[in-house]
């Protein structure tokens, strides 16, 4: 009889739990589907350079600013700074391997789409060559997290850690000294 009473409750317990835990796994299925689904690569022809780690690019004929994710050459543009230690070197390398060429651009969902001065946020391939990385391990840009983790980031630090052991670049004791 007591069994009775408290049969309809297990049910509804076993009901629940069962509820839980599928509608939780679905839940994580369809936001893993929806992250991937936020990875875009896309064809764009470089049309000029702004600085080291900033291109103009042209997307199905509109045109667009690209921001690379993952690395940061010094300045060369910004208003508030003076041009900083081989920042010309590291504008001209991305102007001398880019402009005119056709890339693919990869967004990273970590990253989101783009910056706060609404720039695109991807990383930029010539052929098979990652351009972000190339920057780094060449010596022409160190690498750069903002706030969180980003898929390279790992290739990125390592690229950098060797280009500072081999003194390439802006890490050259002689690359930054007045004369």
């Amino acid at each position: 009889m007591k069994y009775r009473k408290i049969f309809p409750y297990i049910i509804f317990a076993i009901f629940l739990i069962g509820f839980f835990v599928f509608s939780g796994n679905s839940h994580v299925n369809t936001v893993n589907k929806n992250v991937a689904d936020q990875l875009v690569k896309e064809n764009a022809k470089v049309i000029r350079m702004v600085d080291g780690d900033t291109i103009k690019v042209l997307i199905n004929n509109k045109e667009d600013t690209v921001r690379l994710i993952g690395i940061d050459t010094p300045e060369t543009v910004d208003p508030r700074k003076p041009v900083q230690c081989f920042g010309v070197e590291a504008s001209n390398k991305t102007k001398e391997v880019l402009t005119g060429k056709t890339i693919i651009l990869e967004s990273d969902p970590t990253q989101g789409n783009r910056d706060k001065y609404q720039r695109l946020l991807r990383y930029v391939f010539l052929n098979d060559l990652n351009f972000n990385k190339f920057m780094i391990s060449e010596g022409y840009a160190h690498e750069y997290t903002y706030r969180i983790p980003y898929k390279y980031q790992e290739k990125f630090k390592n690229a950098e850690r060797i280009a500072r052991e081999e003194n390439r670049g802006l890490w050259n004791e002689n690359s930054c000294r007045n004369p």
